[in-house]
């Protein structure tokens, strides 16, 4: 069944740059590889940030070849997977919903009749407090930042807005 998350959209990683930028710095477009009965092409902007979003997934180590992204109204992400895990595919969502500029991902996870966990974090939270209302003590953030990784390199980095996985036992 597919599920869609909300994320803060003006919350999280830069990785869309300007597009004047990126127009400025990319080489001439090579001719459409695609047979014609292909989808139908997307515009040049759609594209660039779908091109931001793979590169982003792919410096995480998450951009396996069967990881397909399809953004819909500029802030909407759809993610596709046959091959990845419960897990992969939580750290999907996670990595391209914690970028500014996306609102809405779009997974279809295993289904196991457990619904994923996410905490979306508020000013001046820290990950021992999250730890103490979900897990029940403080001492277990550690358990937080090993399930956001490689989203996280820091337990004491993270910042209002930005939503985390929740390992549930």
């Amino acid at each position: 069944m597919m599920a869609i998350w909300d994320f803060v959209k003006d919350a999280g990683k830069s990785v869309f740059g300007k597009a004047e930028a990126a127009e400025a710095k990319a080489p001439a477009a090579a001719p459409a590889q695609a047979p014609a009965a292909a989808k139908p092409a997307q515009d040049p902007e759609t594209t660039r940030k779908v091109a931001a979003l793979k590169a982003e997934l792919k410096a995480l180590n998450l951009d396996k070849d069967d990881v397909h992204l399809t953004l819909r109204g500029g802030d909407t992400v759809k993610i596709e997977s046959k091959g990845a895990d419960r897990e992969t595919l939580e750290k999907l969502v996670l990595a391209v919903g914690n970028i500014e500029g996306i609102a809405k991902v779009e997974a279809d996870l295993p289904s196991d009749d457990k619904a994923p966990v996410f905490h979306t974090v508020k000013k001046g939270e820290t990950l021992s407090e999250i730890a103490k209302a979900y897990l029940g003590s403080a001492s277990k953030y550690n358990a937080i930042f090993e399930a956001n990784r490689p989203m996280l390199s820091d337990p004491d980095r993270i910042y209002p807005g930005q939503t985390l996985r929740i390992p549930q036992a």
